[in-house]
């Protein structure tokens, strides 16, 4: 069984979460440039077996598209071609924002801490990747 490799893609930044190899357990992994996701995943591929991407998909409240839909879309276009062995899954990342915020915030994270935008994307991808967990029936 390889991890599930998360994906919160916003148009300058990147937030990377993983499963561990049984898929139990949705970890922070790291924040990269945008411009850097091809090559991060390259790298990674080096050193994990990863069973799937699941990358982030933005929806308003009435499940229309955001103005960032189009660029996770676009991740997952990318993903597709770079890695056509590994399947791509769209997960709907609503809320997860502000439910990262708050988990840090319930985290007891410094203030200052709690301002990183980068801490944010990592755990708003872990939050997807546990939300895709649970929806799956992994978890």
């Amino acid at each position: 069984m390889g991890r599930i490799l998360a994906i919160d893609y916003g148009s300058k930044r990147v937030g990377l979460a993983a499963t561990d190899p049984l898929q139990i357990i949705a970890s922070p992994l790291e924040t990269i440039h945008s411009k850097d996701l091809v090559p991060f995943i390259t790298a990674y591929l080096r050193q994990e077996s990863v069973e799937a991407f699941v990358v982030g998909m933005p929806r308003r409240l009435d499940n229309t598209d955001t103005d960032a839909t189009a660029g996770a879309k676009g991740c997952a276009t990318i993903l597709r071609k770079h890695f056509p062995q590994i399947p791509v899954h769209l997960h709907d990342e609503r809320f997860t924002s502000s439910m990262a915020q708050k988990a840090i915030l319930a985290g007891g994270v410094k203030k200052k801490d709690r301002q990183n935008k980068e801490l944010v994307d990592r755990v708003s991808a872990t939050i997807i990747l546990q939300s895709f967990l649970e929806s799956k029936g992994i978890r």
